[in-house]
């Protein structure tokens, strides 16, 4: 019994130190390998042997691009507007060793030095400029932390903006600034339609006063020249002018008695003297 124990000691030892010994790296992952808690070297995909209880692995990482999800924040652009903006990038280790050993927490110091990055870029720029130039904001960003994240063995493969929008009290005032834009063209739009409407109404009524008074001379002079032509006929005879008024003056009679408000049409006894006075009247205000 006793050396049938041994026996297993010795076996179990074996495969023990055999499955400390022999490493058996995935595809797309690399193990950081330390002797006696100083790295050593990395171990590539594929089977790989360690001296055991000397070689330990102390680091698994991967060599797949990474995703890195960069937070929400505000940024105030230098005209102290405020923006919400996230981003994502990519990267990749390049140099796993320097990855674990440059930095604390390598996800975590390039989310911050993204984010401080962002900050700083779009803190340089005005509103309108922030908003419509995402692919400069991109392209000063990625400058701005590829050279950092070099000295960690890892390449910066692209950073995306996701959003850059103004923050919820930035858009109030965005939209209440555009609706005063809108009212203010709007009144400057009747206000000139007034103008407008005004001239050409007093144009026409200036026209229509030309017209009138056109119309006023062409009827004088054609009134000068009846009276002409009449005088010139008539010459020293009465009686044709004073059977053109009698008759005149009866149908203004006649229009009269027709009116609503006429009570009661009193017509002379002598038309023909009534006429004759009207005439005389005529003569001596002439």
């Amino acid at each position: 019994m006793p050396g049938l124990i041994v026996v297993v000691v010795f076996v179990v030892l074996v495969v023990v130190t055999i499955s400390l010994g022999v490493r058996l790296v995935p595809q797309g992952s690399k193990h950081v390998v330390q002797r006696l808690g100083k790295y050593h070297r990395t171990l590539a995909p594929g089977l790989n042997i360690i001296i055991p209880y000397i070689d330990t692995v102390a680091y698994k990482v991967t060599t797949k691009d990474i995703v890195l999800d960069i937070p929400s924040q505000e940024v105030i652009t230098r005209d102290n507007a405020v923006l919400i903006t996230n981003a994502v990038a990519y990267i990749n280790l390049v140099s796993p060793e320097k990855a674990v050993y440059g930095v604390e927490d390598y996800v975590l110091a390039i989310r911050t030095l993204v984010q401080t990055s962002l900050r700083s870029i779009v803190g340089e720029m005005a509103l309108d400029d922030a908003l419509s130039s995402r692919d400069v904001i991109k392209s000063k960003l990625k400058n701005a932390i590829s050279d950092d994240i070099a000295d960690w063995g890892i390449t910066m493969k692209t950073v995306e903006i996701q959003d850059i929008n103004p923050s919820t009290t930035m858009q109030q005032a965005m939209e209440e600034q555009a609706a005063a834009e809108r009212a203010r063209r709007a009144t400057v739009t009747r206000a000139e339609g007034d103008k407008a409407a005004a001239v050409l109404e007093a144009e026409g009524r200036l026209e229509a006063s030309k017209r009138d008074a056109q119309a006023k001379v062409v009827l004088a002079q054609a009134s000068q020249a009846a009276i002409e032509k009449v005088s010139g006929a008539i010459g020293d005879h009465e009686l044709p002018v004073v059977y053109i008024l009698g008759e005149k003056y009866i149908e203004a009679m006649k229009k009269m008695s027709e009116s609503e408000n006429s009570k009661t049409v009193v017509l002379p006894a002598d038309i023909p003297a009534a006429v004759r006075g009207i005439m005389g009247s005529l003569g001596k205000n002439g």
